[in-house]
């Protein structure tokens, strides 16, 4: 029984869920950039080359054809994801940067101070 509460609170420690998380957010936003490259990105490129599509570009050498097109289409996710990832880690740190260079809120004025001000200024009337 004790190695299963072992296990039970090292699944449970935060950073662990944490990175289960992100995991399953990297690999959704992962296929959301494929089918951006596939639906927008490539069909672009595919004008301006005149072919099919990146998937379908070639390299002869000889008699051996080079299938490089599947190769170009992971270079663009990886180019694209590294991208994004940078902009949200840029603001995350900008916003970071922007509540440390917040001055804190001053010390509330102990009561004593404030009773006396109020005196000091009932008497000014």
């Amino acid at each position: 029984m004790g190695m299963l509460k072992e296990f039970k609170e090292f699944a449970m420690k935060g950073n662990i869920v944490d990175l289960a998380v992100a995991v399953v957010i990297g690999g959704a936003f992962g296929n959301i950039v494929t089918k951006f490259n596939e639906s927008v990105i490539s069909p672009i490129i595919a004008l301006i080359m005149g072919k099919g599509g990146i998937t379908e570009v070639t390299v002869t050498a000889g008699k051996t054809v080079f299938p490089i097109g599947l190769f170009l289409q992971a270079v663009i996710d990886f180019i694209l994801i590294a991208f994004v990832l940078f902009l949200m880690v840029k603001a995350i740190n900008s916003m970071k940067r922007k509540e440390a260079e917040a001055p804190a809120a001053p010390p509330a004025t102990p009561e004593d101070i404030q009773l006396l001000r109020e005196i000091r200024d009932s008497l000014k009337k």
